[in-house]
This record gives C-alpha cells, structure tokens and sequence, in this order.
C-alpha cells in the first residue's frame, strides 16, 4: 500500500481547490487553510479555456459545470470603431480538442470546485491567516503558523495563496510585494432582464457569442452569463510577479502554484486554467509515489512540468496586453491584416486560433506532461547515482 500524505493547502481559491481536488483523487489527505472569514470569489465573469475545462471533466464535474457555464458559438475580434476584424469558431475549435469553451461567474466555479473538494474529503477552515512556514528535516515535514497562534504539520504545504502570498515571502524570507503594472481592470455584471429591451442590445444577445473590442490603450469583452441577474462592478490593480528561480523548498516539504509564483496578466484568459493545470499536474505526481521519501522527486517533476510552460503563458499575456492595445496607425492596421489572413498564420494575434501556439495552450494534456518528465527526471536521477 502507497503511503498517504498528509497535505496542507494555503488559500481556498479556484487554484488551491483544483489542488485538493486532485490530490484528494490520487489518495491522499488534504486540509485547506483560507484566510478569509467566508469562502467566495470576487469578480464576475470567467473564461475558461478547453485545457481548463478538459481538467474539470476530468475531475468529475462535467454535469454540475454544464448548470452553470455557457457554452459561447464564436469569439468575434471588433475595432473600438466597431469594424469586425475576424472571428473563432469556438464550436469547431472544442471539436479540435475535445472539451468546450466555458464562460462562468467566479462564485459558481468556485462553489463547483468546493463542493467537489468537500464530497472527496477535504477539510476546509476559513478564518485561518497563515503568518509564517516552518520546515523540519527529520522526518521531512513543514508546519504552517496561524495568526492566532495555531499550528499544522504535515507532509507537504502547498502555497495557493494568491497575488498577495504570505507563503511566498516566507519561502523567500524577505517581503516581496507584487509589482503594480499600471493597468486597471473593471468587471460588470449587466441584468439581462433590463438590457435586452434595448433592440440593438438584443440582437447582440440572440446568439452567445465573446466580443473583444480593440482600442488605443485599452480594450472591452463581453459574454453572457447563465443564473445571473444582478449587476456587479469590480475594479483592481492588475499586478505582475517576478518570476522565481525555483518553486520548491529543498526540504522536499513545501511548493507553490498559482499567482504565488506566475501571475498572468487577463489578456490570455489563461491565468485561472494555468492555477488548475497546476493542481493537475501536482495531484497526478503525488499519485505515482508509494512512500513519502520519494516526494521529492515528486515535487522536482512537477516544477519540470509546470515552469516554464506557465512563464510562457506570463510572456504572452503581456505580449497580448501590447497587441489587443495598440493605437491607430501602421502597426495596428498590420496587426488587423494578419487577423484577416486565411489560412490563419503562424503569429496570429487571435492566440486561441494560432496553428504554432494554440494546440500547445490548448490541447494540454497533463498526463502525458507528467509522463515525459517523469522520465526524463527518473533519467536525470539515475546518472546523478553513477
């Protein structure tokens, strides 16, 4: 029999759910630790991608998802003028790879994710700041520190924490603020009961479809939601992080996923797919290990996986921030040429559509990622014992 781990999850959100999630399926133990005094997520809407969506089946949510994702026909590309520049069939293109694009509101993915998390045994503690991070040789164990004093052990912490991880700079031992990138991002929620009386509005809404409007400096999406009816406006700071040499403790004890160590910019739509991919890849490590001297190795394989894929998804998010931003002028108007391009290009601005780039985003398959850097780590191993 395998031995189980016991894990310790720092923050409840999309990433840190998605982790427990998978590491609950490999057949460990997981308790997550959130600081907030109630669980819920910020925000309004949120893409989420085939790489992301194919996990979620893959986890057993499919049908509770379906309640509450809309399933968007295209994703129309629009001047701030208001000219259609090119499109994404998005049902062609979750034919291509296997799994839908999904639009949800944050709270209802979130309540999926938790949900699941809870019916596969997680514990999950609200109210639960974690200050510091303690981590032991002999045997190999981290404990967590709370703000009230309390104290968990176990065999792996995992920071899910966020932008602001307090994990992170306890990993580092030294403050390490996010960087501020000068942009602002604001989310509303629209009553569609209200809106629709708008005839122009309401042609807009006959069919589901993404709209991404292109302007100097700034640009617009909108998606129809399902179960909403209230209007909600969000605005934030969009920070960046500087991205770390390693992710893991040597002590074989502790890692991190998520924003603590790559957030992605929005422009990608990719930030939350990328922090479930992680979970992913982390939950399928964890479950090809019998004894728990071998999470090492475990956790070497997953940063193989996972770290230069996600910083990738780092570089093109700020390259799409640039793209989707560019004023009028010559290097819009080659911008909007290439979008027009059949067949599409190499370098294609709409990403999701690119033949080079997109079936790397999209097509991911984190059993095979796992697979070949297991391999090659098994092999890196070997040679080190010569």
């Amino acid at each position: 029999m395998p031995e189980k781990l016991q894990v310790i999850i720092v923050g409840a959100g999309l990433g840190g759910l998605g982790a427990a999630i998978s590491i609950l399926l490999a057949g460990h133990s997981v308790t997550v630790l959130e600081a907030a005094h109630e669980l819920g997520e910020i925000g309004a809407g949120i893409q989420i991608l085939p790489n992301a969506s194919r996990l979620l089946r893959h986890w057993g949510l499919e049908e509770v998802c379906s309640k509450y994702a809309s399933a968007p026909r295209r994703c129309n590309m629009i001047s701030w003028k208001g000219e259609h520049i090119t499109f994404l069939d998005f049902i062609e293109s979750a034919k291509r790879y296997g799994s839908p694009f999904w639009d949800f509101h944050r709270a209802d993915l979130h309540n999926c994710l938790y949900n699941r998390a809870v019916e596969l045994g997680a514990k999950v503690y609200t109210n639960s700041r974690v200050v510091d991070v303690e981590y032991h040789a002999s045997p190999a164990q981290a404990t967590v520190i709370l703000a009230n004093g309390s104290r968990y052990t176990a065999d792996l912490v995992v920071g899910a924490d966020g932008i602001a991880s307090r994990t992170r700079e306890c990993f580092l031992k030294r403050v390490d603020p996010p960087t501020p990138t000068g942009d602002l991002a604001y989310r509303v929620l629209l009553d569609l009961r209200k809106i629709q009386l708008d005839e122009d509005v309401r042609k807009m809404l006959e069919n589901t479809e993404v709209n991404y409007w292109m302007g100097p400096g700034a640009h617009a999406v909108c998606y129809l939601l399902r179960n909403r009816t209230y209007l909600n406006i969000q605005k934030w700071k969009l920070c960046i992080r500087h991205e770390l040499p390693r992710w893991n403790h040597p002590s074989g004890t502790f890692t991190m996923l998520g924003d603590a160590v790559h957030a992605t910019l929005p422009y990608l739509a990719s930030g939350a797919g990328m922090s479930l991919e992680d979970g992913a890849v982390l939950g399928e490590c964890l479950a090809r290990i019998h004894k728990k001297s071998d999470l090492k190795f475990a956790l070497t394989v997953y940063e193989a996986c996972r770290k230069k894929r996600t910083s990738r998804i780092v570089e093109r998010g700020n390259l799409q921030q640039y793209l989707y931003h560019l004023p009028d002028g010559p290097e819009q108007e080659e911008r909007d040429r290439i979008m027009r391009m059949n067949p599409t290009p190499p370098g294609d601005p709409l990403v999701w559509r690119d033949p080079e780039l997109s079936p790397w985003l999209l097509g991911y398959n984190h059993l095979a990622d796992v697979d070949v850097h297991w391999s090659e780590e098994q092999k890196v191993a070997e040679q080190s014992h010569l």
